[in-house]
């Protein structure tokens, strides 16, 4: 559950943000197709990845920032993937590799802070 727990309540934050963009203010985003892969995938996956992370920690000391970052390397050729199959596309910029080195970066620090917290709550870090 602490897993899950951070990325349910961001899309929470995500879905309510572009719903009022899309039916509030008329900006053109096809939410409906793009916000499926997050709302059911992402959380799915944090859990999971917590969970690898308990066993993992049983038999080895592993940093937990450094455990969540690598979650991204999993989580951007899906996300490629699904945005290629639903017909988006990609960036074509230079400055879009600064995408998932954001994602690192952000993703380290949520599972070093607050999944991290979340599982000392639960009693399972």
């Amino acid at each position: 559950m602490a897993g899950i727990a951070v990325p349910t309540m961001f899309l929470l934050v995500a879905m309510t943000v572009f719903t009022v963009a899309r039916y509030v203010y008329n900006v053109p985003i096809p939410i409906e197709r793009v916000i499926v892969f997050p709302m059911a995938v992402i959380p799915n996956l944090w859990g999971l990845w917590n969970m690898l992370y308990v066993w993992l920690r049983s038999h080895r000391e592993v940093p937990i920032g450094l455990h969540g970052a690598l979650l991204v390397i999993l989580i951007v050729p899906i996300g490629l993937t699904v945005a290629k199959l639903l017909g988006f596309g990609l960036p074509g910029h230079p400055l879009a590799v600064i995408g998932p080195g954001a994602a690192l970066a952000a993703y380290y620090l949520v599972w070093k802070y607050v999944v991290n917290f979340l599982n000392g709550l639960v009693n399972i870090a």
